[in-house]
């Protein structure tokens, strides 16, 4: 490699991602070849932006308000020799255009897509509903494409494939390959663009026309938005803009891609310049999708399998390498809710999933109490806020809950007195237990080097703590006829960040366990802002948030610096991203790498969960991303197995994923995780010196 090339990893082609435009082009009534220079304009303009597909309203070359004049000899001559001239112009540009027009064929007209790329008309797709009542009165003109299968059509010296089993791929990028339903089609009961994505299409595109009416712009959200999770894919719908005739409708322009049930981008609506809407969109998440979610396989089987008789057009895409950037959303925090009009309502529908999980198990078991270990910390704090409000909601005195501060060898002044400060504030049943003379007991007896005074912390000195404190609970829970709580989180399952079988790995509920770190965090934030509990508990959980977290087994250096759970393995934001990224969608390291590159390398771009205090916005070169990716993916995959799969209880709160192994997760305690690695590094980009 030459020092002047941008090694692939860089290029968002090398990780399945697909640059998706839609065009909103100038246009003028029945003016073909203004609007044919309309379409080329916006088709160098996106060649500019490295756009690999490009979609134009419903009959963008004619324009769709001309009532009769569609059966106009004239216009239809015009528009036949336009095409000739997009083809021509295409041969230089990289994106593949997909434009509206009407065409002939065999004393028919119909109301077309066609599909041009490098100089060569592919294919076209005709519009199998057309729409007859209220202000549309399509089959005055056209005829339907409902029945066209295996069909060619001759536009001008071009016989090229006609009909609606059509999909196009792109030879030379694995899951680029899209499908196409024209305006009605997607408002029928039975869309055409169902069989072309359970042929195979990743990416369905809708040329419309779609006057606007009041209402309408949500009513195209819904479709498209349905469409793309149902059909799991990604949606792009382009509707015609300003310029259209006004005789009796209006236009808006409304273009706008989603992903898997998720907005990407939206135009600008009413606007009177010509516009792109763009984004990048991941093929390889919606194939990962198709691939665990044997529904849409079962669909394909029953439909026949479309794939068998489905025209595949075929073309070289060949897109230009290089670091081309990632134009899309990336949630830094994925597990986060980060939908303004509806923060509120995840955060309580989260929590409540905890808190219902809970009172359900109480009603099944009938405890006399709950017995929780209170740490100061995030989790044990979590884990009591939850338990407080399902005794709220059951009735029953918090002093029904009996919290335990278990101090030991490491535990600093501030996290024990923020645990009392907790019990005392939420009004519980309130206990200390110095586990320190029974920790030195054991370690009399096993012979460690620490009880001989010599400051030996290794694995066994911080183990010894964590299981006697959750020994202890064990005990008090069957003196005083109740249950242990369990504390630990997500975060830390993934990571086998937990002390095995009497530690707090276990527990008789493990209400945290589909809680990753960084929700937590939020979720107690918003306890306080949304005034869960009084003013004594609020001031308190402030205080939380703010302290370090820390396992606090090892005593604190001479420096006074306490023991760090983040430098050990890694920051929590990054490693809930891997999380994310691995257990919900199955992407490869490099694939979450890229992501990860993207979306913290720069703290001043991006999207941040609302309300996230500016002096928390890290960010993070590509070397620490890939130096903590391969800890996790060692810790994941390589030797914490065997924890998830005797994880005790515990509900799924994020669609993000669980890892119950009789939940969302299930997987062998004995894998090893060097074929992760082996990718991830093969992948990245070397240092040639």
């Amino acid at each position: 490699m030459s020092g002047t090339e941008t090694p692939p990893f860089f290029d968002l082609h090398t990780h399945g991602f697909v640059r998706i435009a839609t065009s909103t082009p100038k246009v003028r009534t029945a003016d073909v070849e203004n609007n044919a220079q309309g379409i080329v304009e916006q088709a160098r303009m996106a060649d500019a932006q490295n756009v690999d597909l490009l979609l134009y309203p419903e009959l963008s070359l004619s324009s769709y308000a001309l009532d009769d004049l569609h059966l106009q000899s004239a216009l239809l001559d015009a528009v036949e020799a336009q095409v000739e001239a997009i083809i021509d112009a295409s041969r230089t540009l990289s994106p593949v255009l997909v434009f509206g027009a009407p065409l002939r064929r065999n004393g028919r007209i119909y109301n077309c897509a066609l599909v041009v790329g490098h100089g060569e008309l592919l294919g076209v797709v005709p519009k199998s509903y057309l729409p007859n009542y209220r202000e549309y009165y399509e089959k005055r003109w056209f005829a339907h494409g409902r029945e066209c299968i295996g069909l060619t059509i001759r536009c001008g010296d071009h016989e090229v494939p006609f009909g609606t089993d059509l999909t196009f791929g792109a030879s030379d990028l694995p899951g680029f390959i899209f499908g196409i339903e024209i305006c009605e089609d997607f408002w029928a009961p039975n869309p055409p663009g169902i069989m072309a994505a359970l042929a195979g299409a990743t990416i369905l595109l809708n040329p419309s026309a779609s006057n606007i009416t009041i209402g309408k712009s949500d009513e195209r959200h819904l479709l498209s938005r349905a469409s793309s999770s149902r059909l799991v894919c990604a949606y792009a719908y382009s509707a015609s803009g300003h310029g259209e005739s006004t005789t009796d409708l209006a236009w808006d322009g409304q273009g706008m891609i989603y992903e898997l049930g998720d907005l990407l981008v939206e135009s600008v609506r009413f606007d009177l310049d010509p516009e792109l809407c763009i984004t990048d969109v991941d093929t390889q998440r919606i194939l990962s999708e198709r691939m665990r979610m044997q529904t849409f396989n079962d669909a394909a089987e029953a439909a026949g399998r479309p794939e068998d008789w489905y025209r595949r057009i075929a073309f070289k895409h060949r897109p230009r390498g290089g670091d081309k950037g990632l134009q899309r959303p990336i949630r830094r925090f994925p597990f986060v809710p980060n939908r303004a009009d509806k923060l509120d309502e995840d955060c309580y529908e989260a929590f409540n999933i905890q808190v219902d999980a809970l009172m359900r198990r109480i009603d099944a078991t009938d405890p006399k109490c709950l017995v929780i270990g209170i740490s100061g910390g995030l989790d044990s704090t979590h884990a009591l806020i939850v338990a407080a409000k399902a005794m709220d909601r059951l009735g029953r005195p918090r002093t029904d809950i009996r919290g335990y501060t278990l101090p030991g060898f490491a535990t600093s002044y501030g996290t024990k007195a923020n645990a009392w400060r907790l019990m005392e504030a939420f009004g519980i049943a309130a206990e200390e237990i110095d586990i320190r003379p029974t920790a030195t007991t054991m370690l009399e007896n096993i012979g460690h080097a620490f009880a001989d005074g010599h400051p030996v912390y290794d694995t066994t000195f911080e183990n010894v703590q964590a299981g006697l404190r959750t020994d202890y609970l064990f005990r008090l829970a069957g003196q005083h006829g109740g249950w242990v709580i369990g504390t630990g989180d997500l975060s830390e399952l993934a990571l086998g960040w937990c002390t095995y079988g009497v530690g707090d790995h276990m527990s008789h509920y493990g209400v945290n366990s589909g809680v990753p770190k960084t929700l937590i965090q939020y979720l107690i934030g918003w306890t306080t802002r949304t005034k869960q509990f009084d003013d004594g508990v609020e001031q308190v959980l402030g205080d939380i948030l703010d302290t370090e977290i820390s396992p606090e087994l090892v005593p604190a250096g001479e420096d006074g610096e306490i023991q760090s759970t983040q430098s050990i393995i890694g920051p929590y934001e990054l490693n809930d991203f891997f999380l994310h990224h691995i257990i919900r969608w199955g992407q490869k390291p490099s694939h979450v790498a890229f992501l990860a590159w993207h979306a913290w390398k720069d703290a001043e771009q991006g999207l941040w969960p609302i309300g996230f205090p500016e002096d928390a916005k890290n960010e993070y070169e590509l070397a620490i991303i890939t130096k903590w990716l391969r800890n996790f993916l060692k810790r994941f995959f390589g030797f914490s197995q065997f924890k998830r799969s005797a994880l005790p209880n515990g509900p799924k709160v994020s669609a993000g994923g669980s890892l119950s192994p009789r939940g969302d997760w299930r997987a062998p305690s004995d894998a090893v995780a060097d074929i992760w690695l082996a990718e991830l590094d093969a992948a990245l980009p070397r240092d040639d010196g």
